[in-house]
């Protein structure tokens, strides 16, 4: 029977690494993203200063993972053989969840999922132990959970979303007030005094939540409890000093070093106080297993009182899971992709927008332009003249090939990004209040946009609904932890060494599954051609980029087109559904370079006017094209899905027909666009030219059919419908050609 128990040992330390992987790529959007956004600071040096912090941050941890230990549940109350199925449920499920946030790129607090699984976890178990007692009831189940604390922790982690949205606004608007959107320009000791704050903030964070409470720090934290106030302003004074002699005679960016040392301790304190959450629980284990292998005591009768207690993490664990730690920092691709969520919510310039619009962002935006409206009315003219004044943006003269590298947001916005995260996590640590660290620095990153006008009426709508997103993301987060965590808590008690197998083994499998997902999305982002409208100021430019672009589109087409009518003919609902994914892709990509017309076409130059009527005609016709192929792809969808008569013999024979002669057609042109030998476009177009009236007659053909044998209306409906979206993709991927035909013309006379 004690071998189990080594497997399961076995199995949660492999579990902890891959949460460990799993829980820095989600949660490092918590301290590189301000520094990332601002771009003040290089890559390299992020990572490097990162790195140290969570390197040292680890080290510091130990005295947290009492969390795991006795802060969700009575551990007295439990069994041997009971706790290590609610610790394998508990990481089983932490793994997946945050694997899941990760592949989809929404930031999600790793604090709150590891709340919630030990939670739900320990309710499923007590509810086994009392199903199986003849003396409990459900009302005793306050005894097996620590109910004071759990609801202290939940409601403190949730009261966090609305203080840090409120004060990031309040603190972002009073900066950007004091120091304006030209703060580079203003007076030496206007950085100084920002720079002091600043720094007395992160660096009285770093005290408080870095190193105060770990077994290092206790000398530091009884100096700093008898003597804060002192401690407070001595340290705003060096620093404000400090700042100013940097910046007025060695002309160092003060910006700079508040995002570096802020980088530094997010990182540090996230290590220090979120490592809990990845390896709390396999230490909480081990712990466990050494108390009982020795006590010859059998698991279902092994009291778990010992995890009341203080139990220190040896520093190996801590060494190896900080190494753990930074590797994932510096190879995840996944942690960027959650950075990247954040940072485009963030951003102050226009662009593509993640997520689209719901009512209820809005509403919340009709209802925000009305109290705006309301308070101008409110308000002297004179007072909001002089506010506006404060908000003006500067103009920056770029190349145009620089314009797309601007930084997400200024430096004054990350610092304070930096300042008011510290500031609020140290001062809730100081009261001893539990919060996310993920809720405290995103939500203070939203309310610090808003401040800056970086949601304005062009894309308000869209950022808010990513914030509802995000947020519902959390809830769901909470719901699924605690129901999941107590799913699999019955299974491994039902099924016991099978049902462990089968458990891991699902585990390899959506990880294997989501990994696979995301490399694919990787490669399809690696080989997307986007267009680079900032650079392009000719029509010759325009042809050059596009038609890669063009000819890669045709040839999915192409493609999706074959599919649908093998899978039209075979009734085959699943392909269908996989073919209309596509074309979703597809319609994306080409309403994201409709998305980008208006950037393109305002970085032209005068002379190059023409340029801009050719662009805008390619995207018509790329319109027009992804709009045939989308209808024709949910039209059959829809057909089969609706459980509607298979088509004729004789009308899969002509869809077959046409799909043959349209193959051709598009890959010779596809090679038209891609070798660039747009003289054999002409060509082209006098060889298809009767393929659209081949397409009419197979039309009139099907009307025949319907007075003399055709008996179905949704079949009539499906085929006809199919018959002239193909005929209008025929004729938009023709007007394309002709496009192309008129610019090869002009070229030559150019020439001549």
């Amino acid at each position: 029977m004690e071998n189990i128990y080594v497997l399961m040992l076995i199995a949660l330390i492999g579990l902890a690494i891959v949460d460990l992987v799993v829980g820095v790529s989600n949660d490092a959007v918590n301290f590189l993203n301000s520094a990332i956004g601002s771009k003040v600071v290089s890559m390299k040096t992020i990572m490097i200063v990162a790195s140290l912090g969570i390197g040292i941050g680890a080290i510091f941890s130990s005295g947290m993972m009492e969390v795991a230990r006795k802060g969700i549940f009575n551990p007295g109350e439990f069994y041997f053989d009971e706790i290590m199925i609610i610790f394998m449920a508990v990481m089983v499920t932490d793994v997946l969840l945050l694997d899941f946030f990760n592949t989809l790129g929404m930031p999600t607090s790793t604090t709150v999922s590891i709340v919630f699984e030990l939670l739900g976890a320990a309710v499923a178990m007590a509810l086994i132990k009392i199903a199986m007692s003849d003396t409990e009831s459900v009302s005793e189940l306050a005894k097996y959970i620590n109910s004071e604390k759990a609801l202290q922790i939940i409601s403190g982690i949730f009261l966090s979303v609305i203080i840090s949205f409120t004060v990031g606004v309040l603190v972002q608007y009073i900066t950007r007030l004091f120091l304006t959107f030209n703060f580079e320009q203003k007076p030496k000791i206007y950085g100084a005094i920002f720079g002091g704050v600043a720094l007395t903030g992160i660096t009285y964070f770093i005290i408080l939540k870095g190193v105060k409470g770990t077994p290092y720090g206790d000398s530091i934290g009884h100096i700093l409890d008898n003597h804060e106030n002192l401690i407070a302003v001595g340290s705003l004074i060096f620093w404000i000093l400090l700042s100013y002699i940097l910046t007025k005679f060695l002309k160092v960016n003060i910006y700079k070093v508040i995002i570096t040392v802020g980088t530094f301790s997010l990182a540090l304190a996230f290590a220090g106080n979120d490592l809990v959450n990845f390896i709390g629980v396999p230490m909480a284990a081990w712990n466990s297993y050494n108390a009982w292998v020795g006590s010859g005591i059998p698991a279902s009768e092994f009291d778990m009182s010992v995890l009341a207690g203080k139990v220190p993490t040896p520093q190996l664990f801590l060494f190896i899971s900080g190494a753990v730690m930074v590797v994932t920092l510096i190879f995840s691709s996944k942690a960027r992709k959650v950075s990247d969520t954040e940072v485009n919510l963030a951003r102050q310039s226009e662009g593509h927008e993640k997520f689209q619009p719901n009512e209820l962002s809005r509403a919340i935006v009709r209802g925000s332009v009305g109290m705006s409206y309301g308070l101008d009315k409110i308000l002297p003219q004179s007072w909001m003249d002089k506010i506006d004044k404060r908000f003006e943006k500067p103009v920056l003269a770029l190349p145009k090939h620089k314009v797309y590298e601007l930084p997400a947001f200024d430096a004054v916005r990350a610092s304070t990004n930096i300042m008011v995260s510290g500031i609020l996590i140290a001062f809730a640590t100081s009261l001893k209040l539990p919060l996310s660290t993920t809720y405290v620095t995103f939500m203070v990153a939203m309310g610090t946009s808003l401040a800056d006008r970086a949601w304005d009426r062009e894309s308000a709508v869209y950022r808010v609904a990513g914030v509802l997103n995000v947020i519902g993301g959390w809830f769901v987060t909470a719901i699924v932890a605690f129901v999941v965590a107590g799913v699999f808590t019955y299974l491994l008690h039902l099924g016991g060494g099978v049902a462990l197998s089968l458990v891991l083994l699902l585990v390899c499998i959506l990880l294997f599954r989501n990994f696979v997902k995301h490399r694919n999305e990787e490669k399809e982002k690696a080989v997307k051609r986007v267009i680079k409208r900032a650079e392009l100021t000719s029509v010759k430019e325009v042809v050059e980029e596009t038609s890669d672009h063009i000819s890669e589109v045709l040839n999915r087409v192409n493609k999706l087109y074959t599919n649908v009518v093998n899978d039209l003919s075979r009734h085959d609902l699943n392909k269908l559904k996989k073919n209309t994914r596509h074309v979703k892709k597809l319609n994306d990509e080409v309403d994201e370079l409709k998305d980008g017309a208006f950037y393109f076409i305002k970085s032209l130059d005068e002379a190059s006017v023409e340029a801009s009527r050719f662009y805008l005609m390619v995207l018509r016709y790329l319109q027009d094209i992804s709009q045939s192929i989308s209808y024709i792809t949910s039209a059959s969808y829809k057909h089969v899905h609706n459980n509607h008569k298979v088509l004729k013999k004789g009308q899969i024979k002509d869809l077959k027909e046409i799909d043959n002669e349209l193959s051709i057609m598009l890959k010779e042109i596809s090679a038209v666009f891609e070798k660039r030998n747009f003289t054999d476009i002409g060509k082209i177009i006098d060889e298809r030219r009767d393929f659209v009236n081949h397409v009419t007659e197979i039309i009139e053909r099907q009307v025949n059919r319907i007075r003399t044998e055709e008996s179905s209306p949704k079949n009539t409906t499906l085929y006809f419908g199919n018959l002239l979206e193909t005929k209008d993709l025929i004729q938009a991927v023709m007007s394309l050609l002709e496009l192309y035909q008129e610019f090869e013309l002009n070229l030559r006379k150019q020439k001549l």
